[in-house]
């Protein structure tokens, strides 16, 4: 069966889930067309017939979307790309769509009625996805046409969609494998998921796994005297959890979500060894019945109030004042994720360590009985855990984390079931899931008794795994590495605490540019963290000021300023991959790249003002860049338009939530890319970088800019007096206010003159110096290190 790409989509049902897809499709720039139904009880004074009364649900979805925190959508401006439907009046349109995917409540009756509506309407090309959490893929089938099962399978997102990068896919007997092929390509390559195959088995893989660990410990908690804060503080990051840990995230989830997906186990799985382990608690249902379903009421298992955080006793079922529990085992816990899981579990001797032991080996044998009927390997069950539920590692990367053999010796002793295969596995010498034979990742296939090739994606390119494999190492430092990436492309990493930039970074700026110049033909500048750059290291600047450093710091910002220059002006490309966190210093030199190639998730800002000082290592020049573009040198421009908004992102530290939002506040350029799948982002940047060197790349000229002078920055420090005036700004904000006003209207110059990109850097590093020597500002900085948050003083 042939498929076509997929270039237009329809969801039906505008719930949760419903409004969670289609945003994503929209940041993925899919038209997409949003059916609810018609509002079944009319009140008084409708019109049943008037098309906004009809379309009241879906236009109401929109609404949700567009008031969404965290936002659903990556940019306002994309929700014109969801056009609003009801199922009664507006089905015909199904028949232009290349992708309908259904969200509507988890009820058979429900959904069979859909595909009936579906089936009739839908373009006979068109595949068709359920968004179910679980339901029968062949009771959702009865009686559907062969055709329809060819092009039907199940796509379950996690929510919120746009943050949760797991994409459940299990296809039906009948799916065409060229339909499979097309979701996979489509989910992977422009929705940014994470891909996992499953079985049509209740709940699949993620919540099958994550509702049973967390059920497991709701069941055990009176065994060991647990408080829900005990419990959060052992599942976290001692365990390589989220932060969330259980009762926090149940109560994000919502209480009635996570009771009726518990519930549909239990009735359901009634072959399950563990079936009562599903059975929900007491107090969960009496929760449910009070209506404290968690954080969309407000209250669940822990409550805001006026006096802080409170928990819920469970015994009482009363809130009372949140406690820190204090255990040696979690306080040991540190290093990496499975160091920290190692130091619990296998080393730790107090009554959390032991409750962790227990909860961990049950989870881990369960695990592994499921392998055959919920996955067909131990990759997939993995991936789920870490991508559904946020697991820092999935259940058998855990097990390989406390020793297999370990594992499997202390189930036995405690009474817990594990299976045979693993044994036999462990009887053969294979005392791991995961290795590494020569360049290759392998897992264990339970099935064959050997290991296989983990499987790879064409499109990642993993510096985690080429320090493995290859030699790619050029040179490097304490703060960076130039990378040999092939095809003659070069990859400058960061390796510094939160990637911060410092004098080794600096360094190696400089040196990379040297080499690529020589034996490279572009250089891409990234990493494999969450977090591109969180900035420069403000301990040094802080110690440096307290002393009275200032020749050391004016060299430093130089020699930043420099290197920042030398990569937009050098004789090959340079293209920034920035991702996650993309703050003061790291934003600068992703603007100083010739081209951007930035994930989808990008939280870019020029943040400095918040500890005191405005960006030092040529950001408000390349704001300037990105902003005023062909109109700089044009005399008779009024400067101002363009000037009032970048002091207004500099000065109130703005930052985009988004890759879009950054492309509007003036972080990326119209030209910039965008790709929302994260481990694609290097491979784009090299694709692009090679693109932009074989096509006769030539450096682009240094701008000059017609600025205002000491006339703007009157008018700066005009609207800095009314802020002042009105609260929104300190004395000292509005002192500050002025050093970056100066800055960006061009210091004592006036429109007649244009303004060289070097003055304007001259003009920046004299700010930052004055302002480093200011003992508010170092009240600050000293404040931000302490607190991580900032001062107002």
């Amino acid at each position: 069966m042939a498929t076509n790409r997929i270039r237009k989509a329809a969801v039906i049902g505008g719930g949760v889930m419903g409004q969670g897809i289609a945003a994503h499709l929209a940041n993925a720039r899919i038209p997409t067309i949003l059916f609810d139904i018609v509002p079944p009880n009319p009140g008084e004074g409708d019109d049943v017939n008037d098309p906004a009364f009809r379309n009241k649900f879906a236009n109401g979805a929109l609404t949700s979307i567009a008031k969404s925190k965290p936002a659903l959508i990556y940019d306002k401006i994309d929700l014109d790309l969801i056009t609003p439907a009801n199922t009664s009046d507006h089905l015909e349109l199904l028949a232009d769509v290349d992708w309908i995917v259904e969200a509507v409540p988890e009820n058979m009756k429900i959904k069979q009625a859909t595909f009936d509506k579906i089936e009739e309407h839908a373009n006979p090309e068109a595949i068709i996805a359920s968004n179910t959490s679980g339901l029968s893929i062949k009771g959702m089938l009865e009686g559907r046409s062969d055709d329809f099962k060819k092009r039907f399978l199940v796509t379950h997102f996690f929510n919120p969609v746009r943050y949760m990068k797991l994409l459940e896919i299990v296809p039906a007997e009948q799916t065409d494998k060229a339909v499979l092929d097309t979701v996979v390509e489509f989910g992977r390559d422009v929705l940014g998921k994470g891909i996992v195959f499953g079985k049509d088995t209740t709940n699949f893989i993620a919540n099958r796994i994550g509702v049973h660990g967390m059920m497991t410990i709701m069941h055990t908690m009176p065994k060991y005297e647990m408080t829900i804060e005990d419990v959060d503080a052992i599942f976290a990051k001692p365990m390589g959890r989220p932060k969330s840990a259980v009762f926090r995230t149940a109560d994000v989830v919502g209480l009635d979500t996570f009771v009726h997906v518990a519930t549909n186990c239990y009735d359901t799985l009634t072959e399950d060894e563990e079936r009562e382990n599903f059975k929900v608690p007491e107090f969960m249902t009496q929760l449910v019945e009070k209506g404290w379903i968690g954080s969309k009421a407000k209250q669940g298992f822990y409550k805001k109030t006026k006096e802080g955080i409170q928990a819920l006793d469970l015994n009482t079922l009363e809130y009372r004042p949140r406690t820190k529990p204090e255990y040696a085992s979690l306080s040991a816990a540190k290093g990496k994720p499975g160091d920290r899981i190692k130091k619990v579990v296998v080393e730790g001797d107090d009554k959390a360590a032991e409750f962790a032991r227990e909860i961990t080996l049950k989870s881990l044998a369960y695990s592994a009985r499921r392998l055959g009927e919920i996955a067909d390997d131990v990759v997939n069950v993995d991936k789920g855990m870490r991508w559904g539920f946020n697991w820092d590692l999935g259940p058998f990367e855990t097990w390989d984390a406390i020793g297999v053999k370990w594992g499997y010796e202390a189930m036995k002793e405690a009474g817990i079931d594990a299976p045979a295969w693993v044994g036999e596995m462990i009887e053969k010498g294979n005392e791991t899931f995961y290795r590494w034979e020569g360049n290759e990742k392998q897992y264990y296939d339970y099935k064959e008794h050997a290991y296989r090739a983990y499987p790879t994606d064409s499109k990642e390119i993993s510096l985690e795994v080429l320090k493995k494999t290859d030699n790619t190492k050029v040179f490097g430092n304490m703060g960076a590495t130039l990378h040999d990436i092939g095809d003659g492309a070069a990859l400058l990493e960061f390796h510094t605490k939160m990637n911060a930039i410092d004098n080794d970074i600096i360094d190696m700026m400089h040196k990379s540019i040297d080499e690529v110049e020589k034996n490279f033909e572009a250089l891409v500048i990234g990493n494999s963290s969450d977090n591109f750059s969180a900035g420069a290291n403000l301990m040094l600047v802080l110690m440096a000021s307290k002393q009275g450093e200032w020749d050391q710091i004016e060299e430093m910002i130089a020699a930043f300023q420099n290197a920042n220059q030398r990569m937009r002006y050098s004789s090959f490309p340079v293209v920034s991959a920035p991702t996650g966190l993309t703050l003061g210093g790291g934003a600068e030199v992703t603007m100083g790249a010739n081209a951007v190639q930035a994930a989808g998730e990008l939280y870019m800002g020029l943040v400095e003002v918040g500890v005191g000082l405005i960006p030092g290592g040529g950001g408000n020049l390349q704001l300037m860049r990105n902003w005023f573009g062909r109109h700089a040198s044009v005399k008779d421009h009024d400067p101002m338009a363009f000037l009032k908004d970048i002091f207004l992102t500099i000065g109130m530290a703005k930052v985009a939530t988004s890759a879009e939002e950054a492309r509007a506040t003036g972080f990326l350029g119209l030209e910039d890319g965008v790709t929302i799948n994260r481990s694609h982002v290097i491979h784009a940047a090299k694709e692009r970088a090679l693109g932009m060197a074989r096509a006769g790349f030539v450096a682009p000229r240094p701008m000059k800019f017609s600025l205002p002078g000491a006339d703007g920055a009157a008018t700066v420090d005009a609207m800095l007096y009314s802020m002042q005036m009105n609260n929104q700004v300190s004395e000292y904000d509005r002192f500050i206010g002025n050093k970056l006003g100066r800055v960006l209207t061009g210091g004592d110059t006036t429109t007649k003159v244009l303004v060289t990109e070097q003055h304007l850097l001259d003009l920046e590093r004299e700010a930052f110096l004055s302002l480093c020597g200011e003992e508010k500002t170092q009240d600050r900085m000293g404040h931000m290190l302490m607190n991580n948050k900032p001062l107002r003083n």
